[in-house]
Parts: C-alpha cells; structure tokens; sequence
C-alpha cells in the first residue's frame, strides 16, 4: 500500500510591504520561520518583531532577573541578523501568559502602531504534529494574534486605544502561522538559510542550556532538516511553511 502524497504547498502572497511578527518568546522566530524573515527583508520589505515575554523563565540555571534581560539582548541581535530592526516586548510573564483581553489589547495596540498588511505568529494549536504538545505560551499569543488582527480593525472594540492615538487599522490581509501542522503556503529558505542559523546562534545562552550538541552544529541541523522537509512539498527546495489565514 503506498503512502497517501501531500499536496505542493503555494507560495506566499507576495504583494505587501510591512508584516508584524508577534511571538510569545525570545527565539520562537529564529526556530519557526527566520530564513523568510530574511528573503523578505532582501526584498525591501519592512518587519518588525514583537514578543509577549522576554523569555525570563526559560533557562532553568539562570534567575529569570537576570534572564529576561540575556534573552532580550539575544532577540535583537538575533533580528538584525535576518534585516529587523524593530523588536518591542509587551512585558507578559513568561510560562503564565493568559489568553485573554489584556493580551489582544496589547497585540491590536501593536498591529495600530506598526499597520501592516502581513500578520506572523507561532502554531496556536494544542499539538504540533499531533503527538507532540504545544506550550500554553505558544497557543494564548498565537490565538490571541489572530483576534487581535480583527480587533486591530474595530474602532469599538478597546476604544481607549484610539483615545491614545492608535487609530483602528483594518488593513491586515493575512495572518499566516508558523509551525503549523497544516501548512497551505512556503518561502523558498534558500537565500536565507545561512542567516537562519546564524540568527538562531545568536540565542547561544538558550541553546547551551538546552543542549550539549555544538551550537553551531545543533543549529545547522535543526533548520536545515526542516526546510529540506518543508522542500519535498514544495518543488524540491528548502523552504518555510506557514498555514495562511485570509482576511
């Protein structure tokens, strides 16, 4: 009995100019979808990055006083690796970010603020694959992301925004998820692969505490077999896959 083939995967949309990243930590772009980032801002397009925590609690040798701020260090110097400039920090605590009104305000604020057309956020499922299970940080801001693209837009919902002199921004086209076990879309990752892993290695604190393969090595190894996985569904070549959400 053959194995059922999975459809191609389409290409991204690539009529826009500014996209939103909105992630719950430090290094969830740089394992989801940086080689995209990269191709994107090759191009002229404008991202920016905004993440819910600053990755305080996620090295268990390092009190996260100390942590938050390695970690904060580590984003943006990971960013501008792959072209971005803008990295902004809401300031949820790490590992008990709920899902709620306070954090779609703070996401619609940030889609005001930044008007884009593109809207990027982690798998908001309970699973990545099925088996293996999803964090609770990983499913509030990635579901919270997706509201907030349609509160962004509604002058009624978190009026107070406006009166802050975030005016509604109903502009957002598309949200497209990363790391979803249902993906629609890929970037081909080729031109910005090698900064892919370079960018990851930028959170060498995170990974040493995770690992005790060779940064460099264990980095490599990870986005490489991903985007050579995500290739087989899309013409042979290294890519990013996102599951894409129209608006």
């Amino acid at each position: 009995m053959t194995e059922p083939t999975l459809p191609q995967l389409t290409p991204m949309p690539e009529d826009w100019r500014r996209a939103l990243a909105v992630v719950a930590h430090p290094d969830d772009l740089e394992y989801g979808c940086s080689a995209a980032v990269a191709a994107w801002t090759d191009a002229g397009r404008e991202i920016a990055y905004v993440l819910a925590t600053r990755g305080e609690a996620g090295i268990d040798t390092i009190p996260p006083a100390e942590c938050g701020p390695l970690r904060e260090r580590e984003q943006r110097a990971s960013a501008a690796v792959v072209g971005v400039s803008t990295v902004e920090f809401l300031d949820h605590r790490d590992g008990v970010i709920e899902y709620g009104t306070a954090l779609r305000r703070d996401i619609a604020a940030a889609i005001r603020r930044h008007r884009p057309e593109l809207v990027i956020t982690l798998n908001h499922r309970d699973t990545w694959d099925g088996v293996a299970w999803n964090t609770p940080d990983h499913v509030a801001v990635g579901r919270a992301t997706l509201d907030a693209a349609g509160d962004a837009g509604n002058r009624w919902i978190f009026p107070e925004l406006a009166e802050q002199g975030l005016e509604p921004w109903n502009g957002v086209r598309w949200v497209a998820v990363a790391g979803s076990a249902t993906p629609t879309h890929a970037v081909d990752a080729t031109a910005g692969l090698e900064r892919a892993v370079a960018s990851l290695l930028e959170h060498r604190a995170y990974i040493e505490a995770l690992t005790d393969e060779e940064p460099e090595a264990y980095a490599r190894s990870f986005l490489t077999g991903a985007a050579r996985s995500v290739g087989e569904r899309f013409g042979g070549r290294p890519a990013v896959a996102f599951e894409l959400f129209g608006r």
